[in-house]
């Protein structure tokens, strides 16, 4: 064989050698390592997990709350003093610093006059103890050694008697100076403004034994208690504007929040802002904010709420049904499609009907073609048709929030039925499934909280992050 035939052999070899890697290149490229599209999977999410009309996003502005009756404060009487007249009864809104009774004054008169009587009678006994050891100690001077004695004793007992008297005399003072601002102030006055409540009468006082003559409740029937964390504590002050919204459907009430305590919450069993650890070096602490909604129409006493910081975010679309962020909706042309799970287990191009639009949320409604109970992947490049669906996100061969870049990622927004396309601007955070929550015990909602505040330890026993936990509540 010549050298020419030689190369020419060697040439053909090569490109038959270059021609079979290129070719196995694109088969494993478009397959996956060798292996057969039906084999890569794709990472779905229940679209009632994902639905923005039937949840209420969890985000760190925003917190769980209880609707509770407003504060209470009981009103103390002197029972040392003698009630004259209770200028209130049940049902009268009172202002701080409104009179609520009077105290007899003729009997604080009678007191400090015996008191001031007293004091009177302990100093001449102290004058007459002082005139008779002054007696004594003359006639111990001329007295015999046993006569002496005798003196000294009945020296030191006055003595005593009149260092005794001294001390009276100075109680006696502190108790008339209470007497005479008595007859000054001989009146109990409101803390707070509110409604007066269960007012009892002398007789029903003296019944009881007790000194809580009735109670002050403040203006409304009940008011919202919120849990904030230490951690997510930024946006929380008074005046802040808030949105209530119940757990069992969309509605929602504007509010302020108008106190915050910043008190540490009490660790209890029964109380739900109780903490499930009673190591203090590794939790976070709780606290409670208060709202006024603008109206209570709706609410009842011990109903759980959630609570989001006001943003301007627009309430005025009555969401109901499925609504998708707009992220999920990929574009076919003029058709709008998810990547779905079929019935077989296997991804497929679903296409749906696009409804209203919320610019500001950033989602869509999904008027036709998907069900709560279907599964649907977040859009990816590589996602195909026929590849395997799954929920378990250790799985996936495609990357479950590779956003990418889409060929139909150019959408046209006309008339109700547009054309979607993702782009990347979803809100990050965690949803919750009105189902869920409405199923869920107060103890599993608790638990729940918690581990969003990080109040359950990691495996290295510190706190877990609870950068994105929200709010919370008690009782």
């Amino acid at each position: 064989m010549t050298t020419k035939k030689r190369i020419c052999t060697v040439i053909i070899v090569l490109v038959i050698v270059c021609t079979v890697c290129v070719g196995g290149f694109f088969i494993w490229k478009k397959t996956g390592k060798g292996g057969s599209k039906s084999s890569q999977k794709v990472y779905v999410q229940k679209v009632s997990s994902l639905n923005t009309a039937s949840d209420f996003k969890l985000s760190n502005r925003s917190f769980l709350g209880v609707v509770e009756a407003q504060e209470s404060v009981d009103v103390k009487y002197d029972s040392s003093k003698t009630v004259a007249e209770i200028l209130v009864k049940n049902g009268d809104s009172v202002k701080k610093g409104d009179k609520l009774l009077t105290y007899d004054v003729e009997a604080i008169n009678l007191q400090l006059e015996q008191a001031k009587l007293e004091v009177e009678r302990l100093q001449n006994e102290i004058a007459s103890n002082k005139s008779q050891i002054a007696e004594l100690e003359k006639e111990k001077k001329n007295a015999d050694q046993d006569a002496a004695v005798s003196y000294t004793t009945q020296i030191l007992s006055l003595q005593s008697d009149n260092a005794k008297n001294e001390y009276d005399i100075k109680a006696k003072n502190v108790e008339i100076k209470k007497l005479e601002a008595s007859t000054k102030n001989a009146y109990v006055t409101a803390s707070i403004d509110g409604t007066v409540k269960n007012v009892k009468t002398v007789d029903k006082l003296q019944q009881d034994g007790g000194d809580v003559i009735m109670q002050i409740t403040e203006e409304g029937d009940y008011r919202i208690k919120g849990r904030f964390n230490e951690q997510n504590s930024k946006d929380i002050m008074q005046g802040v504007s808030v949105i209530v919204k119940l757990r069992l459907d969309d509605s929602t009430w504007k509010g302020e929040i108008t106190s915050v305590d910043t008190s540490p919450q009490k660790n209890s069993g029964d109380d739900i802002y109780g903490y499930g650890s009673s190591d203090e070096m590794s939790q976070s602490s709780n606290y409670a904010f208060y709202v006024k909604p603008e109206s209570f129409d709706g609410l009842m006493l011990g109903q759980h709420v959630l609570i989001e910081i006001d943003n301007g975010q627009d309430t005025s679309i009555n969401k109901t049904g499925i609504w998708l962020y707009s992220d999920f909706i990929c574009k076919d042309g003029k058709k709008n499609y998810v990547w779905a799970k079929n019935e077989d287990g296997k991804i497929e191009k679903r296409y749906v009907e696009i409804g209203q639009k919320d610019e500001d949320n950033g989602d869509c409604e999904i008027k036709s073609g998907l069900e709560k109970g279907d599964y649907i992947a977040y859009p990816d490049k590589s996602i195909e048709e026929g590849m395997t669906a799954t929920t378990n996100e250790a799985d996936v061969s495609v990357p479950p929030n590779d956003l990418g870049t889409n060929d139909n990622s150019d959408a046209d927004t006309e008339g109700g039925d547009e054309d979607i396309a993702f782009d990347g601007s979803g809100e990050d955070g965690m949803a919750i499934d009105e189902d869920m929550l409405a199923s869920m015990t107060d103890e599993e909602i608790e638990e729940y909280f918690n581990k969003l505040y990080g109040e359950e330890e990691n495996a290295d026993g510190e706190n877990a992050d609870a950068a994105d936990a929200d709010a919370a509540f008690a009782e």
